[in-house]
């Protein structure tokens, strides 16, 4: 089943578009046509709790419209049912609407885990947290993201059962398995033969692009060709130098800014004009040198 037509999301990037990245660049976000973003994955784990991590730190009520007023809806990774619920209830009551499940985070040392990815590993794992998040939430506002498998791309087909026997609001599709990481080519026609057997409306992630502005699409799940665009932009050194004042009003040292600047420009490095200054800037120790080797 296909989702609403002319749905944009912003795809969880870890360590890219995260809260700072969400209202920095808001009018960006807004401009693009995204109607939905969705936090890079928050820990589901007892005794922790969510309104403390920094993506969703200070909410109060009405916390699910995100910077630029479109909707927020929180990811949480983890594999115990009991946590998860307790999670999504706390975001609940403080006022968020929608939630998602981290069921496709390919690294090695979450999937082994029964986290992430490793939930397609076990039907039964899978099913007891949808179960939470559909009884926390409610119907039509708890959803999950996959990649197609952990081995092979027929994994995700095979397990659309479970996933169809709950109301769930979608189901995004990063069209690779967890091995093959970000590399190689995504499998299209996996993908629609997963479509094909949903019940639920599914979401194409996997090198989207961004569609023309209002031209009619599917609904699409875009991070890394959004990411890269904010770097293909005239403008680029002046959202640059936004995002590392704000990054620096936030965090007051150096070193977290640094890192957090790079990880925005090891994206934007295919782009010829960043290509040639990526080698240097990588190697800034302190801000006044990412200024130089950027500017």
């Amino acid at each position: 089943m296909s989702a609403g037509a002319s749905d944009l999301i912003l795809a969880p990037l870890r360590g890219v578009t995260i809260r700072c990245f969400r209202e920095t660049f808001a009018p960006e976000i807004a401009a693009a046509g995204f109607t939905e973003a969705v936090t890079p994955f928050i820990a589901a784990m007892p005794g922790l709790d969510p309104l403390k991590d920094r993506e969703l730190r200070g909410a109060g009520g009405g916390a699910g419209a995100g910077a630029g007023g479109i909707l927020l809806t929180p990811q949480f990774i983890g594999k115990d049912p009991s946590a998860l619920r307790c999670a999504l209830l706390r975001i609940r009551d403080a006022g968020f609407a929608t939630a998602d499940l981290n069921c496709g985070c390919p690294f090695p040392m979450v999937r082994n885990k029964g986290r992430g990815s490793g939930l397609l590993a076990s039907a039964k794992s899978l099913a007891a947290m949808l179960q939470a998040g559909c009884d926390a939430m409610g119907d039509g506002r708890f959803s999950a993201k996959a990649r197609l498998g952990i081995n092979s791309p027929g994994e995700l087909l095979a397990l659309m059962p479970v996933f169809n026997a709950f109301p769930l609001r979608r189901l995004a599709v990063h069209a690779r398995t967890a091995k093959q990481m970000y590399s190689g080519n995504v499998d299209r026609e996996a993908f629609e033969r997963v479509q094909a057997a949903a019940k639920i409306p599914v979401v194409f992630n996997g090198d989207a692009e961004l569609p023309p502005k209002g031209a009619a699409h599917p609904a699409l799940m875009v991070g890394r060709a959004f990411v890269r665009s904010l770097g293909a932009r005239d403008d680029a050194s002046l959202l640059l130098a936004r995002y590392i004042d704000a990054s620096s009003a936030e965090l007051r040292a150096d070193r977290p800014v640094l890192g957090r600047i790079k990880e925005l420009l090891a994206y934007w490095s295919v782009l010829p004009r960043w290509r040639r200054v990526w080698p240097v800037a990588k190697l800034a120790r302190s801000i006044d040198e990412l200024a130089l080797a950027v500017r």
